[in-house]
């Protein structure tokens, strides 16, 4: 390693710009589906609704595999290789051959494998890496970066949206390229994380790269944290397996980060990221390619949110902010269906409503999952329900982009979202029931309520 200072602004920077990789490859296709369909003369909702699912199906498997790998490989090596991932995928779509639906699937899975691998690899470098007061605010940060990253593909998008279709949509894939190349060059000057260093017994290379990031009386008092929390897991993962996760003294808090994070992506939020322009479309009559104008909008609601809840992130109990979040979503869902039955309005009022659904998401369930994944389980199991709850996130995500066409090709896009809308309604319900406060709370303490709950 390097003797040479390595800033810490300059580490924070480049170990969370991953997520602004994975922000910008799960947007892209949003500006870009309406240009390959016309391209391709895509029609009926299941190919659609496969090129744009694939993504998740491949980041299912990534964030297991990534998980597993960096123990062994090390945090930076398996961003440097997601990177190279990234790299390949991005070029390899916008090169699609005309009409080649199974290629671009393949193609799609290649990079969501790196997207399920950055999803999995950002929190937990970042982590490692911060200082503990400093830990709290991670999830914003790093959803902040996914949404910047998604604002970005929106803007490009409708910045490309003037050339030929058939250049227009494999130009914004393979952009995607871009960052990688970037977030590549940056990570080979990052460390690598202290946590991994010592369990590798690399002593010394831990305490170099401590001494950048902590002060110097800071660094034993971590060091010996990081050994004795290491040895607590090294024990755990030999006395534990994954039916341990159903025990009765784990089974509640498993049920309920795992439920909470399934319920996040299948209240819908995907539909509106990937196909605002296509439900612009049907509600208005307006080219899809003409309306990337909505994505950008949905993009600057999303940041606004992220910059929102990290400053009152520990102000409100997170039980209170996914209940508000999770009615109002539910009601900007179920209205416009009810207001239709009952007099014409205009076609555009479905949209405003979803800008009002994105806005209360984007501040409560979109960081609040990963708050409270991070904070509900139990140490001696929290690789393993971590993984779980990460997986179930991506097939619920899987689930929505798949099924949302097919289901807008057989009924209309009010009663699309009222199904969507019911289930944030009992996303609400499981939270007033089945979730505990973990705001102000102990690790320990958390462990204990879940320990209790388990007996009844």
């Amino acid at each position: 390693m390097s003797e040479k200072k390595i800033s810490s602004k300059f580490i924070y920077f480049f170990g969370a710009f991953g997520g602004i990789l994975f922000g910008y490859d799960i947007g892209v296709m949003t500006g870009a589906l309406p240009f390959l369909q016309s391209d391709w003369n895509l029609s009926g909702g299941g190919v659609t609704g496969w090129i744009t699912s694939s993504l998740m199906l491949g980041a299912v498997f990534g964030g297991a595999i990534a998980g597993q790998l960096s123990d062994r490989l090390g945090r930076r090596k398996m961003v440097l290789y997601s990177a190279v991932l990234f790299m390949i995928g991005a070029v390899l779509a916008g090169v699609s051959p005309h009409n080649a639906v199974a290629y671009l699937i393949f193609t799609r899975i290649i990079l969501g494998i790196a997207v399920g691998a950055a999803s999995a690899l950002v929190p937990a470098y970042m982590s490692e890496m911060s200082p503990a007061e400093k830990r709290g605010s991670l999830s914003g940060i790093n959803q902040l970066m996914i949404v910047s990253g998604m604002l970005i593909s929106y803007v490009m998008d409708f910045l490309l949206k003037g050339l030929p279709e058939h250049i227009a949509w494999r130009l914004m894939l393979a952009l995607a390229a871009v960052p990688a190349l970037i977030l590549f060059i940056g990570v080979l000057r990052l460390p690598e994380s202290p946590r991994f260093l010592i369990k590798a017994g690399r002593n010394d290379e831990a305490r170099q790269v401590l001494s950048w990031i902590r002060k110097p009386e800071e660094i034993d008092s971590e060091m010996q944290g990081i050994k004795e929390t290491a040895a607590i897991e090294q024990k755990a993962e030999k006395s534990t397996s994954w039916g341990s996760l159903l025990e009765g003294r784990y089974r509640y808090l498993v049920i309920a980060g795992v439920t909470v994070a399934f319920f996040q992506q299948f209240m819908g939020a995907n539909a509106i990221f990937y196909y605002i322009p296509l439900i612009v479309e049907k509600a208005t009559g307006q080219a899809a390619a003409d309306a990337l104008l909505w994505p950008v909008v949905n993009g600057v609601i999303l940041v606004l949110g992220a910059l929102f809840y990290m400053a009152i992130a520990e102000k409100f109990s997170r039980r209170g902010l996914l209940i508000l979040g999770g009615t109002v979503m539910g009601l900007s869902f179920i209205l416009p269906s009810i207001i239709n039955s009952f007099m014409d309005t205009n076609p555009m009022m479905i949209v405003v409503f979803l800008c009002i659904f994105v806005a209360f998401y984007a501040f409560t369930w979109a960081p609040l999952t990963w708050v409270l994944v991070g904070e509900i389980f139990p140490l001696a199991i929290r690789g393993r329900a971590s993984g779980l709850a990460s997986s179930m996130n991506w097939v619920g995500s899987f689930a929505v982009a798949l099924v949302f066409p097919i289901m807008t090709a057989s009924m209309s896009q009010e009663v699309v979202f009222a199904i969507f809308g019911i289930i944030c309604l009992a996303a609400v319900a499981f939270v007033m029931f089945r979730v505990p406060e973990t705001r102000g709370h102990s690790l320990e303490e958390i462990e204990k309520i879940g320990a209790e709950k388990g007996k009844n």
